[in-house]
């Protein structure tokens, strides 16, 4: 077949498959033209999915009559006029592409108005060929109206999904536009009936609750984070760690207020949660990167749903210590609600709930603190002076089903894992004496030896340097075996050779998204820590529980686990009828 130049409607066919998917993508393009035309109020209707109806209406600044026409030629934009512009977008359209490819598949109808003009104008397009125009009656702002999209391509048509899954794309799209401009009332009619709307008052939080409802809204913290150096900004709100969902789609992210989805983003957030959610849970956040436009190229992807970033490790690096930083500080502690119901999250209590005391000098249990013992190696907390406190005053009651340290509070009763408390402050420690490189080895009375498999011992040549600096001393003997000849310091009793497979075997599986030295350290100190069903003295849980309330993030262990649960004063006061 000789090479020869497309018709121009089989090239605009082609042309609109780029930009326009599926109905949402109709929508997404029509609701940014709105945005960038200084809209407050913006409504969008649709029908059957969005196959059958699109229209979206707003209350911007309208297109002059002379222009309407011209907005539905090919690259014909308002946006940008210029190589600098195109260098740094500030607008969410700017090639050109969204009316021409919209009309190219579809019956569409625009009518718009300027404020300052007393009438306004309407243009009816069939597949992308002009039908009439002239002057109409309407209100300031514009409406398009896309009726029977891919009517000319069936075959782009019998593609898509039903109009319950479609319209699901579009609620979707509509609600992460109420998230990133807040100021904006964003109206979703369905079928005739209103399905979404936000406030559009301005503020981030009323219109969180729109879109994710209270509960999820209430446990939900503001974040706030810059790299001064590069000019990078993160605002938005990230979920409590107890507000988690099986998929990352509960992911927000906006660059400049652009919605993107970016692995490299959700990464960031995943590594400010860890050590805060149980494996395969993700968390909830709506969070916005505000950066130079030059740093980022909004124009790497045809329906711009990736962007590329021009430092990617100082973004990374600008919004995973932004979400840790709010997480450390506001992390809730687990309280039961109802004797009946499951652990909820007191996330709707603030920070100050629990005052930051000295636990290190004087308690009001009437105990001393414990002494240091071979179970908690490194004997007492730091001094109180020199650490912040984050977790509540306990006073020990006693121990239950040698796995639960009951303590009371002015604040209620709480239950404390033992072992995902005592996993917690060894993991601390851990990665303290590796800041200050000052680890320890314990040498074996006698040398263990170990069978690693192919996978097992390329881990092990792949991070030996590290598993050494942690306390592990390894020799080869044999294909496949090692002798164990040392083991971090810090371990307690336990079988040394299935500790060293357990942490190959998690750093193996966890250190692809995770820093490796975290997984090494959240492994030693689980084999580290005290076990379920040991029982313990007095000196011993008084001992466990200062060093817990003086580490940075005593409520849950390495591993997401909570290590306690709050049953709160008043709610016993109501089940025993004294309120």
């Amino acid at each position: 077949m000789p090479i020869r130049v497309l018709a121009p409607d089989l090239a605009a066919k082609i042309a609109a498959g780029e930009v326009v998917e599926r109905p949402a993508s109709v929508v997404k393009e029509l609701v940014e033209n709105s945005i960038d035309a200084g809209a407050s109020h913006i409504t969008v209707e649709i029908k059957a999915g969005g196959v059958e109806q699109i229209k979206v209406i707003d209350d911007g600044h309208g297109i002059p009559p002379q222009e309407v026409a011209i907005a539905f030629q090919r690259h014909a934009t308002s946006k940008i006029a210029s190589q600098e512009q195109l260098d740094a977008i500030a607008t969410m359209g700017f090639r050109g592409e969204a009316l021409p490819s919209i009309a190219a598949v579809s019956r569409t109808a625009i009518t718009t108005r300027q404020p300052l003009e007393p009438g306004g104008f309407r243009l009816e397009l069939l597949w992308g060929e002009p039908q009439s125009s002239g002057a109409h009656g309407c209100p300031p702002g514009t409406a398009v109206e896309v009726l029977d999209l891919f009517g000319n391509l069936p075959a782009r048509r019998k593609f898509l999904r039903s109009s319950s899954a479609e319209t699901s794309r579009i609620q979707e799209l509509v609600s992460r536009y109420a998230l990133a401009f807040p100021a904006v009332r964003f109206q979703l009619i369905v079928d005739g009936k209103t399905s979404f709307t936000s406030p559009g008052n301005g503020v981030p939080r009323e219109a969180l609750l729109a879109v994710y409802g209270p509960q999820a809204a209430t446990g939900m913290l503001e974040v706030h984070g810059e790299d001064p150096d590069s000019g990078y900004q993160v605002d938005g709100f990230a979920g409590a760690p107890s507000l988690t969902r099986a998929n990352r789609s509960y992911m927000t992210f906006f660059v400049n207020r652009r919605w993107v989805q970016s692995r490299m983003l959700s990464y960031a957030v995943e590594e400010a949660y860890m050590g805060l959610l149980q494996v395969k849970r993700y968390p909830l956040s709506a969070l916005n990167i505000s950066m130079p436009y030059e740093e980022v190229d909004v124009n790497a992807h045809p329906s711009k749903k990736e962007v590329r970033f021009r430092e990617e490790n100082r973004v990374f690096s600008t919004v995973q210590r932004a979400v840790r930083a709010v997480l450390v500080a506001d992390s809730p502690v687990p309280f039961l609600a109802s004797p009946n119901s499951e652990i909820e999250y007191a996330s709707a209590i603030p920070s100050s709930f629990f005052p930051r005391s000295a636990f290190g000098g004087t308690r009001n249990s009437g105990g001393a603190p414990g002494p240091a013992s071979p179970e908690y190696p490194g004997g007492a907390p730091p001094d109180a002076a020199a650490t912040q406190r984050s977790a509540p005053p306990l006073k020990v009651v006693g121990q239950l089903k040698l796995t639960y340290i009951v303590a009371e509070s002015p604040e209620g009763m709480f239950l404390v894992d033992q072992h995902a408390a005592h996993e917690r402050v060894l993991f601390d420690r851990i990665s303290q004496k590796m800041s200050e490189q000052a680890a320890q080895s314990q040498p074996l009375l006698a040398p263990v030896p170990v069978e690693l498999s192919p996978a097992q011992g390329e881990t092990l040549r792949s991070n030996r340097e590290s598993l050494e600096s942690y306390g592990f001393q390894l020799e080869p003997f044999g294909d496949g075996s090692y002798l164990l000849r040392a083991v971090p310091a810090i371990f307690g009793e336990g079988d040394p050779a299935k500790a060293l497979l357990d942490v190959l075997d998690m750093t193996a599986f966890e250190g692809l998204v995770r820093q490796k030295e975290d997984v090494t350290a959240a492994s030693i100190a689980c084999h580290g820590a005290i076990r379920a069903g040991k029982s313990l003295t007095e000196q011993e849980m008084t001992a466990l529980l200062e060093q817990l309330e003086a580490t940075p993030n005593p409520h849950t262990c390495p591993h997401g686990r909570p290590t306690m649960v709050h049953f709160s004063s008043l709610h016993m006061e109501r089940e025993f009828g004294r309120r």
